[in-house]
């Protein structure tokens, strides 16, 4: 992205949650909603690259793309990285969350949590994270994210109350989350004019053998 952003006005961030919870639609409707994706050229799992992924409709690996947005005003560049939700990578969820100040916490409102919610979002509060929890799905006949809700509190020790609801395959309440993520997620820390320092998350060895 050739346009200088200040830090101040820079979001790094995470989609985390349990397998087939909706990460990938969401990261879906960011690119939509941000402009990021033509809408001639859009499909399904826009980051997912590997065909077993599209396949399976699952995320094996992390992807990471740069969107931006206005918020009150003010353009932000939102810096997002998708990530698996199966508990045989959660080593890519590790090390993408290092590279974040925050973290979407993606619940599906007909499942409620699962095993991998609370290990991401535990890997997340381990960093001292920012986890902005939402409900996706809502728009389900047996979506149940009030019932849901007082589980957040028991198992995750999170606010209900700060929790957003949302459909990613229909959009509705996801500019909601986006204003979100930069109302309640840090900037990140450091000296632009400091030499240049990078956290590499995903390297495709395949193409130096």
């Amino acid at each position: 992205m050739s346009k200088s952003f200040p830090p101040e006005r820079i979001r790094n961030f995470s989609i985390i949650a349990h397998i087939d919870h909706g990460k990938s639609t969401l990261a879906d409707r960011f690119l939509e909603m941000t402009g990021a994706v033509d809408n001639r050229k859009k499909q399904a799992q826009q980051l997912d690259s590997m065909d077993i992924e599209r396949e399976r409709g699952i995320t094996i690996k992390a992807a990471a793309v740069s969107l931006t947005t206005m918020v009150n005003g003010d353009e932000y560049l939102l810096n997002l990285i998708d990530t698996p939700g199966h508990v045989d990578f959660a080593y890519e969820v590790e090390k993408s969350l290092q590279a974040c100040e925050g973290a979407v916490l993606l619940i599906d409102a007909a499942q409620g949590i699962q095993a991998q919610t609370v290990a991401n979002a535990m890997l997340a509060m381990e960093q001292d994270m920012t986890i902005i929890p939402v409900f996706n799905k809502v728009d389900l006949p047996h979506a149940r994210p009030e019932e849901f809700a007082s589980e957040l509190e028991n198992t995750l020790l999170l606010e209900p109350e700060l929790a957003l609801h949302c459909s990613a395959k229909t959009g509705q309440g996801v500019d909601s989350i986006i204003e979100t993520i930069v109302d309640r997620v840090g900037h990140p820390q450091g000296d632009p004019d400091a030499p240049l320092q990078a956290l590499i998350f995903d390297a495709k060895y395949d193409e130096y053998r």
